[in-house]
Order: C-alpha cells, then structure tokens, then sequence
C-alpha cells in the first residue's frame, strides 16, 4: 500500500503495527486525564457527568483517530543516495537526507516499540547539534537492514 505525495513520487507508508503502538501511547497518556475526571465525578464536585463525559469523548478520540491520522501523514523513500522523510498534519515537513552527510545511524526500540516489533531509524547528519532525522514505525528487521544499507553506502563514498 503505497502513498502518493503532492510530487507524484510514491512513498512507503510505515509499518501497521505503528497505529497500535501510537494508540496505546496515548491511551497511558490520558489515563491521568480519566482518573482525575473519575475523582472529581466520584468527589461530587460537578454535577454527574458534566466532567467525566467531555474528558472521555477527548480520550477516546485521541486514542482512537490521532494515531491514525498522524500514520498516514507519515511516509518515507529510500533511493540509491539519500533518505526522504515525510511527516506532518499541520505543519508538513518533507526532508531528505543525502547519505554523504550522514556521521552516524542508531535503531531505537522502546518497550512499546519492542512489543510491537517496530523501531525508529535516527540519522545523525553533519551541521548543528540537533541535526537528526528520526523515521519512526519501521518493522525491526528493515530498520536495521536500512541501517547497514546506508552505513555500507557511506562507507564507500569515504574510500
């Protein structure tokens, strides 16, 4: 399943898994967000339902459709000498990494990332200290096979 760009170049939509992984992010993010509507409901300060009802309504919409839709805003292309990363609801960004000015390359996998199979690739290029790109939502196994891609690219161009 493939997803066009405004550019008509086809990008490689990221790993399904990454929406559950999303979803359940959010969901321990609004857990505090429910339990405190849940106290005040239970505490009798409001009257019934007017606070726990709207704070699930948000809940359930940001555990529900956020993770989907930041999914298929997300999109990457991989050719012969650079990375393209393709992200963003409001604010799109599309940024392509030429392998030349990669320094190093890292696979992370948190433990939500890790129950779901997934990683994120981090490019660490040449420039200021924040000049990273982070790709996350990548099935492990292709995350570190693009790794040594990219690493064996480099290495070339270097000898």
């Amino acid at each position: 399943m493939e997803q066009a760009d405004r550019d008509g170049d086809e990008l490689t939509p990221l790993h399904p898994n990454y929406v559950k992984s999303l979803r359940v992010s959010w969901l321990i993010g609004t857990l505090p967000f429910v339990i405190g509507a849940l106290v005040l409901e239970v505490a009798g300060v409001l009257p019934r339902g007017s606070f726990i009802a709207p704070v699930l309504l948000v809940a359930l919409y940001a555990i529900i459709r956020v993770p989907l839709r930041r999914y298929q805003a997300r999109g990457f292309q991989m050719g012969g000498d650079r990375l393209r990363v393709v992200r963003g609801l409001l604010f799109r960004s599309d940024t392509v990494v030429p392998f030349g000015r990669v320094q190093h390359i890292d696979v992370h996998q948190g433990p939500i990332e890790r129950g779901y199979g997934l990683a994120t690739l981090v490019l660490h290029t040449a420039g200021n200290h924040n000049a990273s790109v982070r790709l996350p939502g990548l099935a492990h196994d292709d995350a570190v096979a693009m790794r040594e891609e990219i690493r064996a690219h480099v290495k070339r161009e270097t000898m």
